[in-house]
């Protein structure tokens, strides 16, 4: 039986070009919870990411809270390509077929965490970064800290995004010794 729910796309461009936002208007995944898939191999878990493969431009799915950024190869246009991706996606989830599998959707992206310093680490990268960095279609994940090096992930959209240097250095870095003096330097680590 189809559960079928009113369901509205739109989208959103970022700071990489080769990126776009795919904005629903409802949860696809529980809070602080995402999948990224590199190809439609990685992608089996994800009927839907397996179909967005399908759009041969398209490289990279990355699917979190209320939505869905793609990363497109570089000589393809948004223009074209973006209403036929939106369509898609709204005719996908109106029909009621699941996101992703339901042991996949479970999977959190915050780290457990007894240190208390790497819980502070944790709550600025909650309530100040995350929230920015999923506005321009990317995710944030702490990954360790040691040494006054905090290494993060960067997912979505960031992920090889020409800015997301300057944005980790000038950005993400300078306000987490701001906040936690105990950082040094923040790091992109690679998934």
């Amino acid at each position: 039986m189809e559960n079928k729910r009113p369901t509205e796309v739109y989208t959103e461009s970022n700071p990489n070009p080769n990126s776009m936002k795919f904005v629903v208007n409802y949860e696809l995944l529980p809070p602080s919870s995402s999948v990224e898939y590199a190809n439609k191999e990685e992608a089996g878990e994800s009927p839907l990411s397996t179909e967005l493969f399908g759009f041969e431009p398209v490289e990279r799915v990355f699917i979190t809270s209320n939505f869905i950024t793609l990363n497109k190869h570089p000589e393809a246009e948004w223009q074209e390509l973006a209403p036929q991706i939106r369509n898609h996606i709204k005719s996908y989830l109106e029909s009621g077929k699941n996101v992703v599998s339901i042991s996949e959707a479970m999977n959190s992206e915050i780290v457990p965490m007894e240190d208390e310093l790497e819980k502070k680490i944790q709550s600025v990268l909650e309530e100040y970064v995350k929230p920015a960095v999923e506005m321009d279609g990317g995710a944030i994940v702490f990954k360790s800290f040691d040494e006054g090096t905090l290494k993060v992930q960067l997912k979505g959209s960031c992920s090889g995004c020409p800015s997301s240097t300057l944005t980790l250095k000038s950005g993400i870095e300078n306000l987490m010794k701001r906040m936690v003096p105990e950082v040094q330097t923040v790091e992109a680590e690679d998934a």
